[in-house]
């Protein structure tokens, strides 16, 4: 099965830095079901293609497991694995070019950041759900798709096409972006797996889809075929991208906890449809608590990808909206959920920008709005920088109302598998406890000049309360 990757950007050749192969030599990675090489067939300043070959070893294939075989024992030995791309080379992909998947070139690292030309093909890419499948599921991340179905044989047209496409992809994008994209999607369209599916596939899937996965529109059926449909796996997948939304971009890497803990009874969560998840519980306890406080003007201080700025664009009663955050790559996301880059097909003209900026600075742009939203933001900051945030949140800005959001640090308990002690999540400074909070809360209202009232968000558990606690300050 072959991929191949091409670049027609200034000094192509830097393909190999980005890559980390270098384009004068042919190289070979042993597989545990056969071999990878990794060659150059076009290398100059134009343009530059990089190939990834995978030879299968029929033996050592023997040896993993078939799904979806009509008769297994055969399925051993005759099917398409050594010929058609499928989670096979997406394995190799991610031993092979593992430094490059995630965004790292010490010598080049400028251009691991930049957007590039790219075109990537695969000649023999199963395809379940035929060419409108790879179209729905690659061009939303921004890529012209060529999707053109393989006959099953040429010289006779009339048996039709196969269940293979050849995938042709052109864009530009982050080669790391590119090639996480191709290692989740590749065993999507194939719908098949070579390898047991484990609890860990889901920290795989976190990790490659950090940036693109949480807002695709098809996320819930990307992940539901990426972990092969087990229940349990797919809620807990799609519980941590909706709040991974919610987080810095830093934080999307690490494992974190499913805020969602399973139910001990007979009717566990894994079990029953899938309730609302705490993510959207947080979404609709903010917005509630604008509509209480009659706050149509809004900024949403650290913004992320624009979950909760999506959600205020699309209700009438907020008059002007906008965000932002300390991580540009988040912005992105942010400007396309919103449609800020395309402002002919923007559905609502009342966002007004989304922007870069910190919130341990002042910066004159946080003013003038009714409202400040921090959902989910506290708890990043490192607790040293706390004063300087609320100088400038409630001293610098001074909206009328500040709605805050954290974790309740009592309720970690309740979460299965997190050890005593632990947060949520690696990148979280700190956790309060409610008590804890409310101190701040309090001390924070006194100093400036605000009232504070709280609200748990979630099932307010008798012992250890709801699993996030709200603040909603009032000047």
């Amino acid at each position: 099965m072959l991929l191949t990757i091409s670049t027609t950007a200034d000094q192509a050749t830097d393909l190999g830095f980005l890559l980390h192969k270098h384009p004068d030599k042919a190289q070979s990675f042993g597989q545990s079901f056969g071999t990878a090489h990794v060659f150059y067939p076009d290398a100059d300043a134009g343009r530059c293609t990089a190939a990834l070959l995978l030879d299968v070893d029929p033996v050592k294939l023997v040896r993993t497991r078939g799904k979806g075989t009509p008769d297994f024992s055969l399925g051993q030995y005759v099917n398409d694995r050594p010929y058609a791309a499928s989670s096979l080379l997406a394995s190799a992909m991610a031993n092979v070019f593992r430094t490059a998947m995630r965004g790292k070139c010490a010598l080049r690292p400028e251009l691991a950041e930049s957007a590039i030309p790219l075109e990537i093909v695969l000649p023999a890419l199963p395809c379940r759900g035929g060419p409108g499948q790879a179209e729905r599921f690659f061009a939303p991340l921004g890529w012209d798709v060529s999707a053109v179905p393989v006959p099953l044989d040429p010289e006779f047209a009339e048996w039709g096409d196969s269940r293979y496409v050849t995938l042709t992809l052109t864009g530009r994008m982050r080669l790391a972006d590119a090639l996480n994209q191709l290692y989740v999607l590749l065993p999507v369209l194939d719908d098949a797996k070579h390898y047991w599916m484990a609890p860990d596939e889901v920290d795989k899937l976190i990790r490659a889809g950090e940036g693109w996965l949480g807002t695709h529109p098809d996320r819930a059926a990307i992940t539901r075929r990426y972990l092969a449909n087990r229940r349990a796996l797919v809620r807990a997948a799609l519980g941590r991208l909706a709040d991974a939304e919610d987080a810095p971009e830093e934080a999307l890497d690490p494992v974190e906890v499913e805020e969602e803990p399973a139910r001990a009874e007979n009717g566990s969560a894994a079990e029953e449809e899938a309730p609302v998840s705490l993510s959207e519980r947080r979404v609709q306890a903010v917005v509630q608590a604008l509509h209480d406080e009659d706050a149509r003007r809004v900024i949403d201080m650290g913004c992320g990808s624009g979950k909760l700025l999506a959600r205020l664009a699309r209700d009438d009663f907020f008059a002007e909206i906008a965000g932002t955050d300390v991580s540009y790559r988040a912005l992105e996301g942010a400007a396309r959920r919103l449609r800020l880059d395309k402002p002919r097909h923007r559905p609502d003209k009342r966002v007004l920008d989304v922007f870069q900026s910190a919130l341990t600075y002042a910066d004159d742009r946080f003013r003038g709005y009714e409202a400040a939203v921090l959902m989910e933001v506290v708890e990043h900051i490192d607790p040293p920088r706390l004063r300087a945030m609320e100088q400038v949140v409630f001293g610098h800005a001074q909206p009328r109302v500040v709605v805050v959001t954290t974790p309740n640090a009592e309720h970690n308990v309740r979460y299965e598998g997190l050890a005593p002690g632990a947060m949520r999540h690696p990148d979280h400074r700190f956790e309060w406890t409610r008590a804890e909070f409310r101190a701040w809360a309090d001390g924070v209202a006194a100093a400036h000049g605000y009232r504070v009232r709280h609200v748990p968000v979630g099932d307010d558990d008798p012992e250890v309360g709801a699993p996030t606690q709200m603040g909603v300050f009032v000047r």
